[in-house]
């Protein structure tokens, strides 16, 4: 256990609509850890604003609001880790669930006796993340780092963040705003934040511009 870990008890946020599960997480971490609740998708968001919880636990569903909600928090509490709870493993929600800011992923069904672990493991950075999906994900991380940055003909090297690489790779298979923003559990605006800012760096001024010229490219990506 760290001294961090050990100094002091962890503050998590339960956010999950039904009650008993509320509770049974709940009672899992209580007395080692200090538990608050939240019932729905916007109150865990507010909650975590407020509060700044060490680590937030979340059962909403995937398929709702719940990658929403991760990102929300990641991007306005960055010192949260955000582990989703899911009814069901699923390795494309999964990732899904990475690429909005989670740390963790795990089935509501895990042994509560196990919970107070995952709780210290979040505060020492370590992810908690199912056995089975370890190596998608270092996949998912190695792809991304190779592709970080793009030559561009007059403009030489231009370098993309990794949520930019992933809203550049949608555009460029015709994904809409819509679908994007479903896609990586984020607000359409924000995606069209990223796309202003990708048409900013490679100098063009609309989406098809970038598509154009990303595909133009296609043949010299650059490696970081």
């Amino acid at each position: 256990m760290s001294s961090r870990t050990a100094a002091r008890r962890a503050h998590v946020l339960i956010a999950a609509e039904p009650l008993p599960i509320r509770v049974g997480l709940r009672l899992a971490l209580e007395p080692e850890a200090r538990c608050t609740e939240a019932e729905d998708a916007q109150s865990a968001v507010d909650a975590a604003v407020r509060d700044h919880p060490d680590v937030c636990l979340l059962g909403l569903d995937p398929s709702g609001q719940a990658l929403r909600v991760v990102n929300e928090i990641v991007s306005r509490v960055p010192s949260a880790a955000v582990i989703l709870l899911t009814s069901k493993l699923d390795e494309e929600e999964f990732m899904a669930a990475v690429r909005a800011g989670a740390s963790g992923y795990l089935t509501q069904s895990l042994d509560p006796a196990r919970l107070p672990h995952v709780v210290r493991g979040a505060l020492d950075g370590e992810p908690a993340v199912p056995r089975r999906f370890v190596t998608r994900l270092l996949e998912e991380l190695r792809t991304r780092d190779r592709r970080r940055s793009v030559v561009v003909a007059g403009k030489g090297r231009v370098a993309l963040t990794a949520r930019e690489w992933e809203v550049v790779e949608l555009l460029l298979r015709e994904t809409s705003t819509a679908d994007i923003a479903t896609g990586l559990g984020v607000a359409p605006v924000t995606v069209r934040r990223h796309v202003g800012s990708v048409e900013r760096k490679l100098g063009v001024s609309t989406r098809a511009e970038v598509v154009a010229l990303l595909t133009a490219e296609a043949d010299r990506p650059a490696a970081v």
